[in-house]
């Protein structure tokens, strides 16, 4: 219930000036996980963006932080980093070791069902997981075309290939910021 009424205060009518943010739970050793949402509420697409999920691979924070200064026509949610503890270890899992792209299946660690929860929430039309930057974009069932469009509006190749740890540079920042803007509209 607290979630519900966190992000029932979310729920302003037009554009923000800044991104009002709500704190969505805590991470196994306590730490906060929290979300923005920033644009128009009325929007007709709604966009999920998560820019850390596995501790080491945290280069799409800079596009997340970038997007929480930007100007939003899409209804867009902006959940940083659902792994605050893995980021802190520098970590692919979580405190307790587990990779939380793996359990999405059971949902068995707080993290991934805090992820969960917002996502049945707020139900968003297109969710953006970043996770290391390799020049590729990456996806799977019904997610491909959006995924192939993300693409072109990133002006990177689309392939399925594994994660490599890295950092994206500033001008891959902006464009990754740009594409989310985009694909939002």
């Amino acid at each position: 219930m607290l979630l519900a009424l966190t992000l029932a205060a979310l729920a302003l009518g037009g554009q923000q000036a800044s991104p009002e943010t709500a704190m969505l739970g805590r991470s196994w050793e306590g730490r906060p996980i929290h979300v923005a949402r920033v644009g128009d509420p009325d929007a007709a697409k709604r966009v999920l963006v998560v820019g850390c999920i596995h501790g080491n691979e945290c280069a799409g924070l800079t596009v997340t932080r970038q997007l929480l200064r930007a100007r939003v026509a899409a209804d867009l949610w902006v959940l940083p980093n659902l792994n605050p503890d893995g980021y802190a270890r520098s970590s692919r899992g979580n405190a307790r070791g587990i990779d939380l792209n793996r359990d999405f299946d059971t949902f068995s660690q707080r993290e991934s069902r805090i992820a969960r929860n917002l996502i049945s929430r707020i139900r968003p039309d297109v969710t953006i997981w970043f996770h290391q930057p390799q020049a590729v974009v990456r996806a799977w069932g019904r997610s491909r075309a959006a995924a192939r469009r993300y693409a072109r509006l990133a002006r990177e190749p689309y392939r399925t290939l594994p994660w490599p740890p890295g950092a994206l540079s500033s001008a891959a920042v902006r464009r990754h910021a740009e594409a989310v803007l985009r694909l939002g509209e």
